[in-house]
Parts: structure tokens; sequence; C-alpha cells
């Protein structure tokens, strides 16, 4: 490695990558179709044009092309906040004083403070030029609605989002910024749509999930002419635009001879880790090199580790298409205790594909310890980071604090994919030593997987 490695490391303008990657070319397995509830069949791409635009249904199920041209509008828009920096955590080093090598892509710095308007300004951008007069979608930490909302600003177009509801209520920041940009934010479960009283009556006085949330815009989108829904992870199409992370780390270490052992991210329907990590997991599947790749979630929705690989539907009022993944149950919410996003009851169709065959591995972590790491980091290296990050870092801590019981100086990178000046609530419950761990239970993740649909699974 090189030892004159800067603290952040910068590509030009010119050095972003001019196409996303599609690993579904390099795996030799492909992830499951996605199936029809009404009949169990495999979707095919015209059903899905009521719901999502024709070009991201096109991506959607393109199994075969490995790189897609990110178009010009995209890339001009990028430029607003891309590059973004490789960090080469040396403060953080010293704090733990370990031989570990630590790096972090920083993906929070923009005004929706995350990595999700890599692919939200994408979405939009196809629904621009479908001629559609706006989107819909869901929310959980606020994160993906804030960079939709965005992106609508920026290309005119009408946005709608439904929010989690404790959320909604514990980070009212986030969603004034969604109104700032003139969004309009309903809580969910709401009475707006069929689907929201319908789990309401269920659920008297749940805080929500994001399969509420899903089914809830995905109805609006369909009840509106001109309108229709956009997912901020889980698809295929939305890892493939947030490769543009991967691909940007892959040069910058390129850059300076920096070879990596360890990649983790935070997986909570996968656009974080996917867009991290798939761009290094196709050079394993090419056999051109190898790495500890590692998948943190949160253990209060533990979708890779207790969760089972089956067909479930993505959404809680279960009028989505079913999609094989590990998953919870769709009817599995998160206790409202749960303070980050990564509350999605299942896990991207790619990555659960790529996991079962072993690709990677994947650690769970409790609250109280990921806001342990978050408070370590800020410390160290000036950035208070996002819950869901933390869970990376976390992991990379570990990791690090191996490397110094061992001796071993191991190159660890992760994804910071944002911040979390809008979690100033939760980190004062951490603060206050008022934050506990509430853990699904065995009986009710069993009940859960009871209610999962016949279709598609044996």
């Amino acid at each position: 490695m090189n030892d004159k490695i800067p603290y952040k490391i910068y590509l030009s303008e010119d050095e972003i990558p001019k196409q996303w990657y599609n690993v579904r070319a390099d795996m030799k397995v492909k992830p499951a179709p996605l199936l029809n509830p009404a009949n169990g069949q495999p979707l095919k791409p015209e059903e899905l044009e009521p719901i999502f635009c024709k070009e991201l249904i096109r991506q959607e199920f393109d199994n075969d092309t490995k790189w897609i041209d990110i178009p010009e509008e995209v890339l001009n828009f990028y430029k607003m906040y891309r590059p973004s920096p490789l960090v080469h955590a040396t403060f953080l080093e010293k704090a733990l004083d370990t031989p570990a090598r630590i790096f972090y892509k920083f993906e929070g710095n923009n005004t929706s403070g995350s990595h999700k308007l890599n692919s939200a300004i994408a979405q939009v951008y196809y629904a621009k030029q479908q001629g559609l007069k706006g989107v819909t979608t869901e929310t959980g930490a606020g994160q993906w609605g804030t960079a939709l909302s965005m992106a609508c600003a920026y290309f005119g177009l009408d946005c709608q989002v439904y929010m989690v509801k404790c959320s909604y209520e514990q980070k009212p920041f986030r969603r004034e910024v969604m109104r700032t940009y003139g969004a309009k934010v309903t809580p969910s479960p709401s009475e707006t749509t069929a689907v929201g009283r319908k789990i309401l009556a269920e659920h008297p006085g749940t805080t929500g999930s994001l399969g509420c949330a899903i089914s809830e815009a995905v109805e609006a989108a369909l009840t509106q002419e001109g309108y229709r829904y956009q997912l901020g992870s889980v698809l295929s199409q939305v890892l493939l635009h947030q490769t543009i992370i991967g691909l940007e780390a892959q040069k910058a270490m390129k850059k300076y001879d920096i070879k990596p052992d360890i990649l983790i991210g935070c997986t909570g329907g996968g656009s974080n880790l996917g867009g991290f990590a798939t761009p290094f997991i196709g050079e394993m599947l090419r056999g051109e090199a190898d790495y500890k790749i590692i998948a943190a979630e949160p253990a209060s929705c533990p979708s890779f580790t207790k969760g089972v690989f089956a067909y479930d539907f993505c959404d809680t009022g279960r009028i989505c298409p079913l999609a094989k993944m590990y998953t919870l149950g769709s009817q599995f919410i998160p206790s409202s205790n749960h303070a980050g996003g990564l509350r999605f009851h299942g896990m991207s169709p790619v990555l659960s594909q790529l996991y079962h065959d072993g690709v990677f591995e994947c650690r769970s972590v409790i609250q109280t310890d990921v806001f342990q790491a978050a408070e370590t980091f800020a410390r160290a290296e000036g950035i208070l980071p996002a819950p869901e990050s933390s869970h990376a870092i976390k992991i990379a801590i570990d990791e690090a604090l191996k490397c110094k019981e061992t001796g071993e100086a191991k190159t660890i990178v992760f994804n910071l994919s944002g911040t979390g000046y809008f979690d100033l609530m939760a980190y004062g419950k951490f603060n206050d030593g008022t934050m506990g761990d509430i853990l699904p239970t065995d009986e009710e993740l069993k009940g859960c997987f009871e209610r999962l649909p016949k279709v598609g699974n044996e």
C-alpha cells in the first residue's frame, strides 16, 4: 500500500463513472423472478407498467447487461455532490490503537444527507422522460423521502411521501426538509388510503413500518392518473444506480494502491451494501479478487440472520408483487424503539441470492452498541453518523480491535452512507441512558413465518 495516502481521496469530475454496474450479469445463479400474487406466475414487464416507469422496469428485468449508461442529465446532477471522498480514518485508527487501516466512503455530503440521492435523481429523470405528473413513495427514517423530494424539485414533478409514523413523529426536521422541497408528507399508516385504513383497523395505534408505507404509496400511484411509484431500496434497479458508490471507491483505491481485505455496509433493504459492495462482489464472481464482505443489520429487524429465504410480499398490505428474499414476513413490524431506518421486513432479492450462495456474511448488532460505536466515531472523526451507517461502523470497529489483538494490519473499508443530524432525538435517548434494545422473539417471528404466502413456496 502507498504510505503517502491523503486523509481524503478525491476523484475529479471527469473520473465519475459513466456507467452503472449490473452484478446480475456476473451471477451464475440469478435472483428468482418476481411473481404475480394473483396467479403465482413470473411477472411480465408490462404487468408492472401501472406501478413503475417503463425504463425502470426494463432495468429491473435485465439480468444480462453488465454496464448500463448513466444519462447525461443524471451525470450533470451527480456533479453537484459527486465524486464523494474516500476518507482514511487515521483519527479513528489512533483512537482504537489498532494496526488496521480503516477507510470510509462518505456519502453524506449532500442536502439529503445520504446515498439515497444517487437513485432518486435517476428514477425521477426517467419519470420526467415518460411525461409523468408526479411520483409517490414511502420513507422510513426519511433519507429516501428527502432525496426524492429534492430530485422532484429539480425536474419539476409532484412528490407524495408516506412516512413511517414513528419516524414522522421522531424526525420532524427531516419531514420539514421534504416539505421545503415541495413534497406532501403523510404519516403512515393513514386514513387517506384503503390499505392504510385496513392496517389501522387491524393494528390500532401501530407506529407503522416500511411495508405499511409501501402499500399506501403504491395505492396512491395506482389511483392517480400520471403518477408512478418509486422505491428507495430492495429492487434491482435501485442497487444498479447505487453502484456509483462502489465504482468510485474502486477508482480511488486503485489510485493509491489500496487493497481492501474487509468491506462493510449496513443492510435494511439492500441499497447501501448493494451499491457499495457489488462492484467488488463482481470481481469475486469473475475470480479476479477475494474479499471478506460483511453486512451489518439491526438485531431488532434481522432479515438475514433470523429471516427465511422465501417468496414474500414486499408490503404489509399484500398488494405488491412477490419477491424471493430473506424475510421476517410482511406482517412483521419492528419495535418503535428501533431508532434508525433499516426497518424493512425483507431484503434485496439480489443480495438475498448472493447471501444464500455464501458470497458474504451478515452480523446483527444491538442498538445501544450501534450508538456507542457512533459516539466513538464522532469523537474521533468529527462527523455525526446516521444510525443506519453506524451499524457498519460497529462492525468496522470490531474488526479493527481484532487486528489489535492479533497484530494484523488489515485494510477495512466501510460505507458511511449518511449523517445523523436529523437523528438527535435518538442520540438524546442514548446519552440519557433511556435507549433500550427490544428484539423480536422466536415466537413472534414464527407467527410471521406462518403467514408467508403459499405462492412460490413449498
